[in-house]
């Protein structure tokens, strides 16, 4: 049996405050390697929040990898995990939101930019392929990704097993309406979605769920009013879940 420890973290980002938002995501992934996590899975734009630019602009947004990214690179390899983490970026002279998927010997195994746009920053990726894990093709769907069954039916197609969701997404009259659930009916793939909690300019995240969703069932949902991490397990041969709930962990 190949089993996976997963942490999705919950977090309680700052929208803006980068250097608080990396010192949170370094904070996670240390207390969720100490549990022996194989996977770490951060949400959408975890390093900056969702809604920033009214606040840093976007003049802070790197090429990756930039000095910050190189540092955890390297912690993510003393801690040997593998993560997945939501991060702007700049290529090309274009913004794209991204998420960089770091193995275990610390170097960028690939990573997904977002296709749907619905900001007025980042441009819209164009490539859309399954990240390979050596044991295992992932596909990412980032937030709205999820909305319709496009990008899922090319990942499923080009090999994906599984499918990871970093996302950014709370209730209300724009929130989440059964498309996580739907996308694995109609790809039969796993989805893990890892939201966040707190609020931004526009958005409320407070009520917000992070999800292990399989044929279009929610095995485990977890909401929060602050930081946690969420660990469970799962078998890659039978795609099930070998956990009876998230282990969580909160964070001060």
């Amino acid at each position: 049996m190949r089993e996976v420890k997963i942490a999705l973290l919950h977090l309680l980002p700052i929208a803006g405050d980068i250097t608080y938002n990396q010192n949170l995501i370094e904070k996670a992934v240390n207390q969720a390697a100490e549990r022996g996590v194989d996977w770490i899975i951060t949400p959408e734009l975890a390093t900056s929040g969702l809604q920033f630019t009214h606040i840093v602009g976007t003049d802070w947004i790197n090429h990756q990898p930039d000095k910050w990214m190189k540092d955890f690179y390297q912690k993510v390899k003393s801690l040997k995990t593998t993560v997945f983490l939501g991060c702007a970026e700049k290529q090309n002279n274009r913004l794209y939101n991204s998420v960089f998927v770091i193995n275990q010997n610390g170097e960028l195994l690939g990573k997904q930019h977002k296709i749907a746009r619905v900001d007025n920053w980042s441009t819209s990726g164009e490539l859309i392929e399954p990240i390979d894990l050596e044991d295992i093709k992932v596909g990412v769907l980032i937030c709205a990704d999820a909305y319709t069954k496009n990008i899922a039916d090319i990942l499923v197609t080009k090999g994906a097993e599984v499918l990871v969701a970093p996302a950014s997404w709370g209730p209300g009259l724009h929130g989440p309406n059964g498309e996580w659930e739907q996308r694995s009916i109609d790809t039969g793939l796993p989805i893990f979605v890892c939201n966040r909690t707190g609020e931004d300019k526009t958005v409320s995240f407070w009520n917000a769920e992070s999800l292990v969703i399989k044929n279009g069932e929610r095995l485990l949902s977890y909401k929060s009013n602050q930081s946690a991490i969420l660990i469970f397990n799962w078998d890659l041969d039978d795609m099930n879940l070998l956990s009876s709930d998230f282990e969580v962990i909160k964070m001060d």
